[in-house]
């Protein structure tokens, strides 16, 4: 731990370059003796950087902590810890990666003795919020906690694996075997890490998941349930089962993303039309689709996956409505044809994250898998309902184009450039099967650890029938379902959702 000194450094900013690195600049005012120590806090920081990346786990400066900083009403601080990655080795024979929490608290409150809250983020694949002001879920926990948001292995500034950083592995057998050490059951070792350096004297602190960060919670409920205080999920409760859940899970997904569509079509009865000329446009095509600007290719079955976040969010209808209402250039000079619009396709590109967040795609059915390989599962699912989502012949019979809802199939990593350098390790690591166990029924059917859950009866991308299941198998659980709000709660109406999730547990809202 170097916290002290660097709180010691009047030097205003600290400011992350990468993983762990930091350059700490201090005003040309400051005196002497505390030039002295910020160069000083220059070399440490410079040390926990290349501990980072090398395999001295017996390094103190497995903790970096930056300055505190401001937004509107908040005050932020920055962690650096260096982890590492494989827990299941010696640490001093691990390769280390730098994973970074950011400290938020209400202004003011900088000094004061505060619990501690974690924040898992939805994914896999995706960092933390980057927080701008004091609003949302985020304002209503400031107001009694101490906040950890945490970028999980692999995101945002934790030793991120970006479409352009995996391509530094150079075998695809490689970079399977990385990948492999970036699930839930590695990022629950990483929380734990952190709180018994963060949290005086390791005390246990509060978990708030959202969707695949609630399934971290309840992987953290399995195999940590000692450092936990209580557990609030959003949108997350996982199927638990052994072996691969994943044909479980898009069986049952599949029902439901039919009934998003016909609502949606039922919402904006004119795009049945405007889909089915966007299909028959892009099937006409040589290619089988035209060029997005990325230099990928969007195809009629790459066209629906839009529904991944149209169909599944709060305005993702509206949204995906006033997108598919400007598909087409105007007719201004001596063009004949129609043409899909700029504005459109790079509005299809924008909408996905695959170039940002290639993490997403290639770990997605991973994060089912316990002692059994996925095989494509949302692939061959889809296989067994082609009737309903062939998008082309559905275009010739004059049905309703329907969309998918959030799988990833083999094809993306042809169609998506993000993807493509990936699509080797994909198919070696939907092959796998020797996944460690993620969840542990057993410890789950005996838990102690206070635990309230956001359940959206319409979700469509964490199933309701398998989170009762589930959550029947997760003692003194308490449920809270509502379809007044979609997967997107926690973002649409977080103040009211953190606060009445916290109510359950705290006696505002006692059991009946």
């Amino acid at each position: 731990m170097i916290s002290p000194l660097i709180h010691s450094c009047f030097s205003p900013v600290c400011y992350p370059l990468t993983s762990a690195a930091f350059l700490l600049t201090a005003p040309s005012t400051v005196f002497h003796f505390q030039s002295q120590l910020c160069r000083r806090v220059r070399s440490l920081a410079a040390m926990a950087a290349a501990g980072a990346n090398s395999n001295d786990a017996a390094s103190p400066l497995d903790h970096v902590v930056g300055y505190w900083y401001s937004v509107p009403e908040l005050r932020l601080r920055d962690h650096y810890f260096t982890v590492p990655l494989n827990y299941s080795l010696d640490s001093t024979t691990s390769p280390k990666i730098s994973v970074f929490a950011r400290e938020v608290v209400a202004a003011g409150k900088e000094d004061e003795q505060l619990p501690y809250l974690l924040y898992l983020q939805g994914g896999p694949g995706f960092e933390s919020p980057r927080p701008s002001e004091s609003s949302g879920w985020i304002c209503k926990a400031c107001e009694g906690h101490r906040v950890v948001l945490l970028d999980q292995r692999g995101t945002g500034l934790s030793t991120p694996l970006t479409a352009s950083s995996m391509l530094q592995i150079k075998s695809a057998e490689d970079l399977a075997e990385y990948l492999k050490h970036f699930r839930a059951d590695s990022i629950v070792k990483d929380a734990e890490f952190i709180r018994v350096r963060m949290v005086p004297e390791a005390g246990k602190w509060t978990v708030l998941g959202q969707s695949y960060g609630g399934f971290c919670a309840v992987t953290y409920l399995s195999f940590a349930p000692q450092g936990l205080k209580q557990v609030l999920l959003t949108g997350g409760i996982p199927p638990i089962g052994n072996g691969c859940t994943a044909d479980m899970v898009y069986q049952e997904c599949f029902g439901q993303i039919v009934r998003q569509n016909e609502k949606y079509y039922e919402r904006f009865p004119q795009d049945v039309r405007s889909v089915t000329e966007i299909v028959n446009h892009l099937a006409s095509h040589e290619e089988g689709g035209v060029r997005l600007p990325s230099g990928g290719i969007l195809t009629p079955r790459g066209l629906q996956t839009i529904g991944l976040s149209g169909l599944g969010s709060s305005t993702g209808f509206e949204r995906l409505h006033y997108m598919l209402e400007r598909a087409w250039d105007p007719v201004i000079g001596s063009q004949t044809e129609k043409q899909l619009s700029y504005y459109f396709l790079n509005a299809f590109e924008s909408w996905s994250a695959f170039d940002t967040n290639p993490l997403y795609a290639i770990l997605h059915e991973s994060i089912y898998c316990q002692g059994a390989a996925s095989r494509w599962s949302a692939h061959r699912m889809r296989a067994e309902h082609e009737h309903i989502f062939d998008a082309i012949k559905a275009a010739k019979e004059g049905r309703p184009v329907f969309f998918t809802g959030e799988m990833i199939f083999p094809w993306m990593f042809d169609e998506i450039p993000a993807l493509m350098p990936l699509k080797t390790a994909a198919n070696i690591l939907a092959e796998t099967e020797d996944w460690p166990s993620i969840y542990d029924v057993a410890t789950l059917k005996k838990n102690k650890v206070p635990v309230a859950a956001a359940v959206y009866y319409e979700d469509m991308y964490v199933n309701f029938k398998l989170v009762q299941e589930s959550a029947s198998q997760i003692a003194g659980i308490r449920l809270w379902i509502t379809n007044e709000y979609m997967h997107s709660g926690l973002r649409d109406g977080g103040s009211r959702v953190f606060d009445h999730l916290m109510g359950m547990l705290n006696g505002k809202k006692p059991l009946f």
